[in-house]
């Protein structure tokens, strides 16, 4: 069967092609892979070695799309190196760090020349030949140097390419798609457009002003050597989320997908409905599996991570010579330079964001609560902690040691849960961080819910702020009622009873926002609405002489409700925004900070780093031990 297939395979081959992936395929073939499965393996791995290919045959042995005949997308960039690629690089680390990531972090930097296409896998080969052939063509009128031109505008940052120099470039991008078209029946169409090299795309206006200082401190005339790359992506998840995993997850169900630290993930954000919460569905790109995953195993990836580089043409150009003492970085897939130093230029830029009175500005910390024991132990943990009299007891360590006294039923702890032992640690510990940080809790503010109400305290108690600072509970801070299972709206524990369970409540605060005002089902453009008012309820009542921080502790959904509408964002999708709460962990926060000279706030990095930790399963030992 491998004889024939082998055959159909040079049948359909072209006669040209190159003695380098004969010889890679034919050692593939002898192990017994077939011929299509082998060349596909060939292909995602950029046709590199053998090593590579049986590597990645073995990691898709369970892949059930492995016989699917479906062919890569493959593009072609012009890409710089040498120091003007490490000035680039400069630029992407402190525009995100400054500005957040925006489009043009997802991938590397570079300059269109052919946008993608599809080709067969026994054609990619002449891919290569046709990339050295025209490249060589070219080698002669290629420009010496690039002329860059700074363009900007309210939405996009980059350098134009000098006409003359671009036209060279798009005959050249001509020529390749025409041979490509032609000899390895590929639909190929070259850029014809301006000729440019994206810095930032699809920003926010008020972030235009600094990416621009930042852009200025990028000499363009710095030594580069022009290199055209041949990229391929998998067709099928053009349009699906990358999502990189931080530890390895053993799978506990066999509808769980199993992964390693440093995997990466595709994730259709449209196919989420049936993950339950904290977790998604995603297809590995390693191993070409399905499964559940928990989402706070992982982190987000550029475009380009899934990407892989087969061929590369250089072009010797005058600005090519640069000193060869000087280790530069070498072109990373996802836009990031090993070298850790920053620019000078652009250091002195961000001295230029930062004044030296930065630390004595007021501050929102935005908090979600800590971890709440239905999140562990599921909808019906109540029933799990019952006696036949109706007590409770602690049924497991990671139960609260006890409940609050509450005059109506212990039922309504089913919609008001408290957290999880784990869940006061987690606060306790971020309280302690704060305080080391030195940061100055001047006011808190709480959702009525009682994880909330907890969260905050045992916040204040790391804080050394205990009886100190007291808890203003605020209705308005209640989570979207939308998302309420019930449909109604919790019957949350009074300000009395809180006091009583020893919770240090401000029993004086009183709410523009009371209970009644809470609307079950609301919609997400009211939600918006009550967020954007109760956070400029709270600024007004705290004074602006204070220079210390307003605690809010609060759900996911306030992360982006509140700070975006304290530094004058405009509100998410309703869609874009669940899939954004699925991604906050517990005590996951946000942080502004006030410009008070320019009469606005600001989302800046928050004063301590957030909590990450991995699952722990119900252990019996009985039946684990014991059990034959």
């Amino acid at each position: 069967m491998a004889v024939a297939e082998a055959q159909l395979y040079a049948k359909v081959s072209n006669k040209h092609r190159g003695r380098s992936t004969s010889a890679l395929l034919e050692p593939l073939l002898a192990k017994g892979f077939p011929a299509h499965i082998a060349q596909k393996a060939l292909v995602a791995t950029g046709q590199k070695t053998i090593e590579d290919a049986v590597k990645w045959l073995n990691s898709h042995c369970n892949d059930p799309s492995l016989d699917d005949p479906i062919p890569q997308e493959y593009a072609l960039y012009l890409c710089p190196t040498g120091r003007l690629h490490s000035r680039l690089q400069d630029f992407w680390k402190e525009s995100k760090r400054q500005c957040g990531q925006n489009r043009a972090h997802e991938v590397f930097p570079h300059v269109t020349l052919c946008d993608f296409f599809t080709c067969e896998d026994q054609k990619v080969e002449l891919l290569y030949d046709i990339l050295k052939r025209v490249g060589d063509s070219f080698s002669q009128s290629f420009p010496p140097s690039i002329s860059l031109t700074l363009h900007a505008s309210p939405s996009y940052l980059g350098f134009f390419i000098d006409d003359s120099q671009a036209n060279v470039l798009k005959d050249f991008a001509v020529a390749f798609s025409s041979e490509a078209s032609a000899l390895a029946d590929c639909q190929v169409k070259p850029s014809l457009k301006q000729f440019h090299l994206t810095l930032a795309h699809r920003f926010y206006p008020h972030h235009q002003k600094t990416l621009e200082q930042l852009a200025k401190c990028i000499n363009p005339g710095e030594p580069c050597q022009w290199v055209a790359a041949l990229y391929s992506r998998d067709m099928r998840f053009v349009h699906y989320q990358r999502l990189r995993a931080l530890f390895q997850y053993k799978p506990q169900n066999i509808d769980e997908l199993m992964i390693n630290a440093g995997d990466l993930i595709y994730v259709d954000p449209t196919q989420q409905c049936d993950a339950s919460e904290g977790w998604v569905i995603g297809t590995s790109h390693r191993t070409g599996c399905r499964g559940f995953l928990p989402e706070n195993y992982t982190k987000k990836a550029h475009e380009s991570d899934t990407w892989v580089k087969h061929r590369e043409y250089v072009f010797e150009t005058a600005s090519g010579s640069f000193p060869k003492t000087e280790k530069e970085p070498k072109v990373k897939l996802n836009g990031e330079a090993h070298n850790p130093s920053v620019s000078k230029s652009a250091t002195n830029v961000l001295s230029l964001q930062l004044p030296p009175n930065a630390a004595l500005r007021r501050g929102v910390l935005v908090m979600c609560h800590g971890e709440r024991v239905d999140q562990v132990f599921g909808k019906s943990w109540l029933q799990q902690c019952l006696t036949a009299d109706g007590k409770y007891y602690r049924a497991d360590l990671n139960f609260p040691s006890s409940l609050p006294r509450r005059k109506d039923s212990m039922k309504q702890f089913e919609c008001d849960p408290p957290l999880s032992s784990c869940g006061v640690f987690q606060s306790r510990l971020i309280g302690e961080a704060l305080l080391d940080q030195e940061v100055t809790v001047s006011y808190v503010y709480s959702s009525p819910a009682l994880r909330c109400v907890q969260t905050a305290q045992h916040l204040l108690q790391g804080l050394g702020l205990h009886q100190k600072v007291k808890i203003r509970v605020e209705p308005g801070l209640f989570e979207w009622t939308k998302w309420e299972a019930s449909r109604a709206i919790p019957n949350f524990m009074t300000v009395a009873e809180l006091v009583e369970a020893s919770y240090d409540i401000d029993t004086g605060y009183r709410s523009n926002f009371p209970l009644t005002s809470l609307v079950p089902s609301e919609s997400y453009e009211d939600y918006a609405s009550r967020s954007s008012a109760v956070i400029k309820q709270i600024i007004t009542a705290c004074p602006s002489k204070g220079k210390g921080v307003i605690l809010i502790v609060g759900h996911g959904s306030s992360l982006a409700s509140l700070t975006r509408a304290l530094a004058g964002l405009p509100s998410r999708d309703s869609g874009d925004f669940a899939q954004m709460v699925r991604k906050i962990p517990s005590l996951g926060m946000c942080f502004c900070e006030e410009l008070k000279e320019e009469n606005k706030w600001q989302m800046v990095n928050p004063p301590v780093k957030t909590l990450t930790h991995g699952a722990n399963a119900a252990f019996n030992w009985r039946n684990t031990v014991m059990e034959d």
